[in-house]
């Protein structure tokens, strides 16, 4: 992914160049990066903007902490990622193996994980509607509900409950530890694709 502007041309990828990483934020955890196209880190009801868009990027065979976020997201997976869902209803986890192309909804206060299983840096875009990542209910963790919970946030408690589950959900489950011997397949031949149609 390039950004351009009137005076250049820039690749998107902390792992090219070191300085690519000076423009980037810290996404929910360390060594995951993340940079604004639309809205800042900043966004909330206090500094509105209707909807945040950035890039998103994991480590590989790396994860984000599971958490909820405040608001809705969009999220799509350029690579070879797995998402655990806590489904509220039936109190199961959901274990989703998401392959190059995939667009997840996911609703506002939804318990979730997401896992790069390649041996490559995962880019992600993502969107979601009015909050950045500095807002208080951006990604909202374990630890965090807990706190709330302890004040007296019944909501946050059962929250809690929740991301607990999926923690343990989604540490042992084999969606989320590797690629499959077809995918790895079918990322060989997406890559020679590439090169292909990048070399005429």
């Amino acid at each position: 992914m390039y950004l351009t502007s009137r005076d250049c041309v820039r690749r998107l990828d902390p792992t090219r160049r070191p300085e690519d990483c000076i423009d980037m934020l810290r996404f929910i955890n360390s060594g995951q990066y993340t940079r604004y196209l639309i809205g800042t880190a900043a966004t909330s009801d206090d500094n509105p903007a209707n909807a945040t868009f950035k890039r998103g990027f994991v480590c590989p065979h790396s994860a984000f902490t599971p958490h909820a976020h405040g608001t809705e997201h969009f999220v799509l997976s350029i690579g070879y990622a797995s998402c655990g869902l806590h489904d509220y209803e039936r109190t199961i986890v959901a274990h989703i193996r998401l392959i190059p192309g995939s667009l997840l909804h996911i609703p506002a206060m939804m318990p979730h994980s997401f896992n790069n299983r390649a041996d490559t840096l995962l880019p992600m875009i993502i969107a979601n509607t009015g909050m950045g990542i500095d807002h208080d209910d951006y990604a909202i963790t374990t630890a965090m509900a807990e706190e709330r919970a302890r004040n007296g946030d019944d909501a946050a408690a059962r929250l809690t409950t929740a991301l607990r589950q999926l923690e343990a959900g989604t540490s042992s489950h084999p969606v989320h530890t590797s690629m499959s011997l077809r995918e790895r397949l079918a990322g060989m031949l997406r890559r020679l694709a590439g090169s292909l149609e990048g070399g005429t």
